[in-house]
């Protein structure tokens, strides 16, 4: 991989694993659509501000359509319903159960015709085994809601991941940028139907957090997310499930005072090993690619 590529696989493990923490800190403060909708809306108008001042090119109505499309499926799916599960299950349970992420991006996969190789197959197999190990625990089983919540976001993020390769979008940050306005407002709009309230009073700990969602969470981590699924395989592009929830937990437990339940630990240590492996497949696979 190059240095670039490298850059944003690390920026998707460390800086994802810790804005789970942020969402539920926003949480204490904004209802979950608003806060989603706002955090996107801002990070694309700066993007796209900052896109128009270097005299970017505007997309065409084609790429208008497509990217509101990933929108729907990456912003307002996936992370809407994720702020949905977090007012009930906590940032690093949160974290943990999206480790599924693979598998679902393996069955949509298969839908568009691609095949795993057996170090991806071995990998979501371990995944799936610490799924199933946590979702075993008590948090779990006490928010039915916040699961189901969690499983549409899970697969509604997963089935966007498989797009960007297949369609035709702008080049660069001017996706990003549209992706993000287009799920902002998106999102504004099911959290003005939906009769959510707006905040009467916003402690300085939400708002830090609404800060770092907005830069850390979407202008530099979500531009590296959308860089790399453009770039490598959806197996790849997803690798940061298996990294952020170590990251998540431990953030929780430092900062947020969350609980750790036994099992959570042995579902974190399968997940670890699915990334091992993984990236021994994909290391071993380079070399051979790079010796023929």
């Amino acid at each position: 991989m190059s240095p670039r590529l490298l850059l944003c696989l690390t920026i998707t493990y460390l800086v994802w694993g810790t804005t789970y923490l942020a969402i539920r800190f926003t949480l204490e403060s904004f209802p979950p659509f608003l806060m989603m909708g706002s955090r996107f809306m801002c990070a694309g108008l700066l993007l796209a501000l900052w896109l128009w001042y270097r005299g970017a090119s505007m997309p065409t109505l084609r790429q208008w359509r497509n990217c509101a499309a990933l929108a729907g499926f990456l912003l307002v799916g996936g992370m809407g319903l994720t702020a949905v599960a977090e007012q009930t299950i906590s940032s690093g349970a949160t974290t943990v159960m999206i480790g599924s992420m693979p598998i679902l991006g393996l069955f949509w996969g298969f839908c568009f015709g691609a095949r795993p190789r057996w170090y991806e197959g071995l990998a979501i197999a371990l995944g799936s085994l610490g799924i199933l190990v946590l979702t075993g625990g008590a948090e779990f089983r006490a928010s039915p809601a916040g699961v189901g919540a969690l499983l549409l976001a899970i697969a509604s993020w997963s089935f966007g991941s498989q797009l960007p390769r297949r369609m035709d979008l702008p080049r660069g940050a001017v996706a990003f940028a549209a992706e993000m306005l287009l799920g902002g407002v998106a999102l504004l709009v099911i959290s003005t139907v939906t009769g959510e309230p707006w905040p009467r009073a916003v402690s300085s700990q939400a708002w830090w957090a609404w800060g770092y969602l907005v830069v850390a969470g979407s202008l530099v981590a979500f531009s590296a997310y959308m860089y790399l699924v453009a770039n490598v395989s959806p197996t790849i592009a997803t690798s940061y499930v298996y990294v952020n929830p170590p990251v998540a937990l431990a953030v929780g437990a430092w900062l947020g005072g969350e609980q750790i339940a036994p099992q959570t630990w042995g579902a974190v240590t399968l997940i670890l090993a699915a990334l091992a492996v993984l990236s021994l497949g994909t290391w071993r696979g380079a070399r051979v690619a790079a010796s023929t």
